[in-house]
């Protein structure tokens, strides 16, 4: 992994998917790209509906459109990137090179269009969860970075301290899509210090068992351990548990493709993991 990107406000939640980027690609070798999105102040596209139909925030971007755009708040945003960069000795740069660097981008448009644009060529997105009172808007930019880019997301707490990556924890269920997800993910997993398995469930499908993954992972010199979620509890609640018990700091999970994403899952574990579960995730739709 050589490139983070950050969608950034000048909000707190934002200040800490930043120093949760910088950290973790300070242990990758990776650079940081900050890129402040805001609406064009004349637009009249709507989202799009796939989007609006689990966002439920139909008028949220279009409210924010109609307002002027504060040339202050904009500021701010860098600001902010710059003095999370600062404080991890990562040097600012115009242009990107082989070096670990920062890279600031200001751009117009409408979140799904622009993290579909810039997410695809990025490593991996890093973006906040929003709080107990977060806004329609955090929770379109934590979806659509999901759902547009193609490519891993990280998604943390709004506060979120420890750092992530020293200690992994996979949700396998024998499905491609979490296999898709720990191939993303092998740059973090391979620098862990544990790794375990959570194992169980009733979202097992026919795919590659918990054997494959574990030999997958041994061809890297990756040692794992396997924990088992407790049948009798939701699902929810015993992913949750058994990822306490592993005192792991990120999960790694699979997405649904994103018909599959919206039709099928949204109410069940994914839709608990992505908005009620105050704990890093990792993953990846196809």
């Amino acid at each position: 992994m050589r490139a983070f990107l950050v969608p950034v406000a000048d909000r707190p939640e934002c200040a800490t998917a930043l120093s949760t980027a910088f950290e973790l690609a300070r242990r990758l070798g990776a650079s940081v790209h900050g890129c402040h999105i805001r609406p064009h102040t004349d637009s009249s596209v709507r989202m799009p509906e796939d989007l609006n139909q689990i966002v439920d925030s139909e008028d949220a971007w279009q409210v924010l459109a109609r307002g002027k755009t504060s040339g202050k708040s904009v500021r701010a945003a860098r600001e902010l990137f710059e003095r999370v960069a600062q404080h991890y000795e990562c040097p600012p740069a115009k242009r990107a090179s082989t070096a670990p660097q920062a890279l600031w981008a200001e751009r117009v448009g409408s979140p799904e269009k622009l993290l579909a644009i810039h997410g695809p060529v990025s490593d991996l997105v890093v973006v906040s969860r929003p709080g107990k009172k977060g806004s329609k808007v955090a929770r379109h930019f934590m979806l659509s970075a999901v759902l547009y880019t193609s490519r891993p997301v990280l998604i943390v707490p709004a506060r979120q301290s420890a750092p992530v990556g020293e200690h992994v924890a996979i949700r396998w269920n024998d499905s491609n899509e979490a296999a898709s997800s720990v191939a993303a993910a092998m740059p973090i997993i391979q620098r862990a210090k544990t790794v375990t398995v959570l194992r169980g469930g009733l979202g097992e499908s026919v795919g590659p068992g918990v054997a494959q993954l574990r030999g997958y992972l041994a061809h890297y010199g990756i040692k794992t351990r396997q924990l088992r979620l407790d049948r009798k509890k939701d699902e929810s609640k015993g992913l949750i548990e058994a990822y306490r018990s592993s005192q792991a700091d990120v999960l790694i999970m699979g997405a649904y493709s994103r018909a599959r994403f919206r039709q099928r899952l949204f109410g069940g574990v994914t839709e608990h993991m992505l908005h009620k579960a105050n704990i890093p995730i990792l993953l990846k739709h196809h």
